[in-house]
């Protein structure tokens, strides 16, 4: 595990419900882990990207997830199709495990997604919830009562001014990760 990379992934959808809602933005960082001479790691950016994804049944989704999450027509007329953009994060996380705040929510929508297009995930099987990490590490800090990605993102004193888009909270994770871990 040390030697994999690492695919840290955030979603923005059309509401909460995997069964009925769909992805309509992903955010990724890839990043290597850079043993540090027993010293720990320290994390290299490989690659950032965004992939807006078209919906194909925008009549269920929630209008507040569509109003939080930003969604216009404008901005997505040139998104790609939901087999497109799973398999460019397919293979731009090829043997990664995956790390994303609040993992359940994300997965359970990856995993429905990839069954229904048939697009191979080709990540490594292990994952890593970035909530429960905070959950662990952060218990006893008295300045914490709530775990949620904007309530560490404060604890840490980050910023993220475009919360609720797929890249900008996968930025804010890939650095509430680094500070949990006490990687920078």
């Amino acid at each position: 595990m040390k030697k994999h990379n690492l695919a840290f992934i955030d979603l923005e959808t059309t509401g909460l419900d995997p069964n009925k809602h769909e992805i309509i933005e992903i955010g990724c960082i890839v990043a290597r882990q850079v043993s540090q001479n027993g010293q720990g790691c320290t994390l290299e950016k490989i690659e950032e990207f965004e992939i807006r994804v078209k919906p194909e049944h925008l009549e269920t989704a929630e209008p507040e997830a569509l109003r939080i999450n930003g969604y216009n027509e404008t901005d997505w007329v040139f998104a790609s199709d939901l087999a497109q953009a799973l398999k460019t994060l397919s293979d731009k996380t090829e043997g990664a495990m995956m790390i994303a705040h609040n993992l359940t929510f994300d997965w359970s929508f990856l995993e429905k997604a990839f069954a229904k297009t048939g697009v191979l995930n080709k990540m490594d099987f292990h994952r890593i919830d970035l909530l429960s990490v905070a959950f662990a590490r952060l218990y006893h800090e008295t300045k914490v009562d709530k775990f949620s990605l904007r309530a560490l993102t404060e604890y840490f004193g980050l910023t993220n001014e475009r919360a609720h888009t797929a890249l900008a909270d996968i930025r804010v994770s890939f650095e509430v990760y680094k500070k949990l871990l006490g990687l920078s």
